[in-house]
C-alpha cells in the first residue's frame, strides 16, 4: 500500500508539471533582444551632438533601420578614460526591443557605425539582454 501513494504522487506531479510546461511555450512569447545603445555627446574638447542634431539622427538613421519601434531618453553618465581621468558627459540612451532575426545585427551595426561617423565617436556602449516577448 505504500507503493500506491507514491505513484499516484509521482503521477500528479508529472503532470503538473508537464502542464506548466506545455503552458510556457504556448504563450506566446518568442525570443527576443533588449538592447541599450549609449551615444556620448561629446566631441572631442569642446563641441558636443546638439539636440537638433541628435533628431535627425534618429529621424535619419536610427527609425529607418527599426521601423518597428526604439524609445529614446537623455541620460548623464561618467566613464574612465584610457589615460585614467574621469570624464562625465550627457548622452542619449535607446532602448530597442526586437525578435532575433538574421538582419538584426547588421542594422543595429549601421546605426551605431553612422552615429561614430558623423559625431567623431570612438564607440558607441551596446548592451543586449536575451528576453522573451510578443508584439
Amino acid at each position: 500500500m505504500t507503493h500506491r501513494p507514491k505513484l499516484f504522487t509521482r503521477t500528479v506531479l508529472a503532470l503538473l508539471l508537464g502542464g506548466c510546461v506545455s503552458l510556457s511555450r504556448q504563450d506566446g512569447l518568442r525570443k527576443g533582444h533588449l538592447e541599450r545603445l549609449y551615444f556620448g555627446r561629446n566631441i572631442g574638447d569642446s563641441a558636443t551632438v546638439g539636440d537638433s542634431a541628435w533628431h535627425a539622427f534618429v529621424r535619419e538613421t536610427v527609425t529607418p533601420a527599426f521601423p518597428e519601434g526604439a524609445t529614446v531618453w537623455e541620460a548623464a553618465g561618467q566613464w574612465r578614460a584610457p589615460d585614467g581621468t574621469l570624464v562625465r558627459e550627457r548622452s542619449f540612451v535607446v532602448e530597442l526591443l526586437h525578435l532575433v532575426t538574421p538582419d538584426v545585427e547588421g542594422r543595429v551595426q549601421q546605426v551605431t557605425d553612422d552615429y561614430k561617423r558623423r559625431f567623431a565617436q570612438q564607440s558607441v556602449l551596446r548592451m543586449v539582454t536575451n528576453v522573451r516577448a510578443s508584439f
